[in-house]
């Protein structure tokens, strides 16, 4: 890691930014001074405009898509407000550098149907099943992001009350759990998580590998392409898909968007709008799959 890219790192932790945040910032920004280095410039505070569309350009050369130029992009703008902060510099180039913005691709929903097939899928006789199906339950049944669910601890569910509490860097919130779910996650409680590891290395922790550390969230990703694979649904499914597919089933069923919003942690309620666009495109794929004159010509 360069000084600058060090001096920047800990910086943003003493910021208290989420692990994934400070993943993607020091890539990036990293990436970048290699780049300015590799050009004869490796002095961040030198740079101008001209420079930095050079390093969009090259980006985009590489197939870099939009949405990545633009994250790598915002990471670069944090890194020079910090050399401002610093005094070593009283612009930031960053600001002047805008990215064409494509349409936003909206993400893949599974049907009721589907998600019943996925949560069919892990054998809960096993303690990898009884674990996975708890985890899918859990998700599906509260909208969390998938690095939530990483980090909860057993004090975060409240099996009795039938609820969930969630902290993140993004918010904090109360959900509730419908029964299904609790009682997967109370199997899992009872006879798995205490034989999951020989040593639990991670003792608050909620889910556990089988080295007895917290699942990570790229552990989740591969538990989640897995089972979508062996039930047959073919959709590029992410670990937000049941994210979601809560907040699009919740809708459907006549959920206020407001109550939504609150579940999901959005501090916006334009981030869950999208849900509406989701709906109405549903809707019309209802229409014209099953009206018995749509296909008329």
């Amino acid at each position: 890691m360069t000084d600058y890219g060090k001096a920047f790192y800990d910086y943003l932790i003493s910021k208290g930014v989420s692990q994934n945040t400070l993943d993607s910032y020091q890539r990036d920004v990293e990436h970048y001074l290699a780049f300015l280095k590799e050009h004869g410039d490796p002095l961040p505070e030198k740079t101008d405009k001209e420079i930095l569309s050079q390093y969009v350009a090259e980006l985009q050369s590489l197939g870099r898509s939009p949405s990545t130029v633009t994250r790598n992009m915002a990471s670069i703008r944090s890194f020079y407000q910090y050399l401002i902060q610093l005094g070593l510099t009283e612009e930031n180039p960053a600001k002047q550098i805008k990215i064409q913005k494509k349409d936003k691709k909206l993400p893949q929903i599974l049907t009721q149907q589907e998600v019943e097939l996925l949560l069919r899928q892990p054998d809960i006789s096993e303690p990898k099943g009884c674990r996975d199906r708890a985890m899918l339950e859990l998700l599906y049944a509260t909208g969390i992001r998938v690095s939530e669910l990483t980090e909860l601890d057993l004090s975060d569910i409240r099996l009795k009350e039938g609820l969930l509490h969630c902290r993140s860097h993004k918010s904090e919130r109360t959900i509730p759990v419908y029964p299904a779910a609790i009682a997967a996650v109370s199997d899992y409680l009872r006879r798995v998580r205490s034989e999951i590891a020989p040593k639990l290395e991670d003792e608050g922790a909620l889910f556990l590998n089988f080295n007895g550390k917290r699942l990570t969230r790229q552990g989740f990703w591969k538990i989640i392409k897995n089972y979508a694979r062996s039930a047959g649904i073919t959709k590029d499914i992410t670990p937000h898909t049941l994210r979601h597919s809560f907040a699009l089933h919740l809708l459907e069923n006549g959920a206020q968007l407001k109550d939504i919003q609150m579940m999901l942690g959005h501090a916006d309620i334009s981030s869950t709008q999208i849900y509406i666009q989701l709906l109405d495109n549903h809707m019309k794929e209802v229409y014209n799959s099953y009206h018995p004159r749509a296909k008329m010509g």
